[in-house]
């Protein structure tokens, strides 16, 4: 007869392996350095944190009343340079009694960001989803239909334009990074010429030249009586420097591809596009996620510099709003800790995205 096999239920684990303990005597006492660091930082935050909590809470003045902020100087923030001069900083010299429309305009194009970034919007109809964000935020910006008061693109401002200008340029710079990069890589010397001197001649010099040449010496060479609004020419400019640069993210990409997997696709008899699209191309990007997650996140915080060319972005219209007014100018430092939170929200979220993005790609690979 047969032995009778009883099972046993399992027993939990002698240490306690989850939860915070375990995580900090991993984590923060793990050897004798890690517990002197520890304790010195905690040191140094005890010793800090009263005072900032002092000053950024407990004694800081949030009303838009410029004599008590003058009264609280040096002992507490003024939050109430926020409270007063928002609305310039975050839409600029785009019309007060307007404001409503650059307000409307910028949350649809956000919200087009954040269907962009779930996984269940990524069908065709994605890019049908764009042409209508796109003409919304712009029939929105620039009125002169429906029933809207025409805006001129030089009054546009604050985080509309840092957002528009970000999302457009990091858009079209993308697809042409693309072909930048494969060109490099070309057999062919005239494509693979035009590449290098593209990519070498846009490296070589600031975003600040770039955008000044686009601006300033661009229109010398359009046909008499032929303008470009500036806008065009600023985002035309911010988009050939970030796609120099990915374009070469993406090189690194390609070349480490193994060359077997080439040679693979010439004997299924694949053509060179077919073997990009659905070989090479989607491996090298996967392998460049981070590296062009941080080419992202450098395009949306460079666009500080288009103040150059009279835009006054989120940074611009900061100064724009506290330069013109004394009672208001001595509290710059509060009112930069504001656009600092925007600027991290805005970079923290990319950064988090790339982190899923990757998760998502390794586990493509494990299946």
């Amino acid at each position: 007869m047969a032995d009778t096999f009883i099972p046993i239920a399992p027993r939990p684990s002698p240490v306690k392996t989850s939860g915070f303990v375990p995580w900090a005597r991993r984590n923060l006492f793990a050897d004798w350095r890690s517990t002197v660091t520890t304790l010195f930082v905690a040191a140094l935050l005890l010793y800090v944190l009263p005072g900032l909590a002092n000053w950024v809470l407990l004694r800081a003045v949030f009303v838009n009343d410029a004599d008590a902020c003058q009264a609280a100087r040096g002992i507490g923030a003024c939050w109430g340079v926020v409270t007063e001069k928002y609305r310039i900083i975050l839409f600029g010299r785009y019309p007060y009694e307007e404001q409503w429309r650059p307000l409307i305009a910028t949350s649809v194009m956000l919200g087009g960001l954040v269907l962009s970034c779930m996984r269940a919007f990524w069908k065709p109809w994605l890019v049908l989803l764009w042409v209508g964000v796109l003409a919304v935020f712009f029939v929105l910006m620039l009125g002169g239909v429906f029933g809207l008061s025409p805006v001129r693109t030089d009054l546009w401002g604050g985080l509309p334009l840092t957002v528009m200008l970000a999302t457009l340029s990091i858009f079209m710079a993308f697809p042409l990074a693309i072909v930048v990069a494969l060109g490099r890589r070309s057999h062919l010397p005239a494509i693979r010429s035009a590449c290098i001197v593209y990519i070498e001649l846009i490296r070589g010099v600031p975003l600040i030249s770039v955008l000044f040449m686009a601006s300033f010496m661009f229109p010398l060479f359009m046909p008499q009586g032929v303008t470009l609004d500036v806008l065009v020419r600023v985002i035309v400019g911010i988009t050939l420097f970030a796609a120099a640069y990915m374009a070469e993210i993406i090189r690194g990409g390609l070349q480490a591809i193994p060359k077997g997997q080439l040679e693979a696709a010439d004997t299924l008899g694949l053509s060179y596009w077919q073997t990009q699209r659905k070989i090479v191309l989607p491996q090298a990007l996967a392998m460049v996620v981070p590296s062009m997650m941080n080419n992202f996140i450098s395009v949306f915080k460079d666009t500080s510099l288009v103040t150059i060319v009279s835009l006054y972005e989120l940074t611009g219209a900061l100064a724009l709003a506290l330069n013109s007014d004394v009672d208001w100018r001595p509290f710059k430092i509060e009112a930069y800790i504001f656009i600092t939170l925007v600027y991290f929200t805005c970079c923290f979220s990319m950064s988090r995205y790339s982190l899923w993005v990757e998760k998502q790609l390794s586990a493509s690979k494990a299946r």
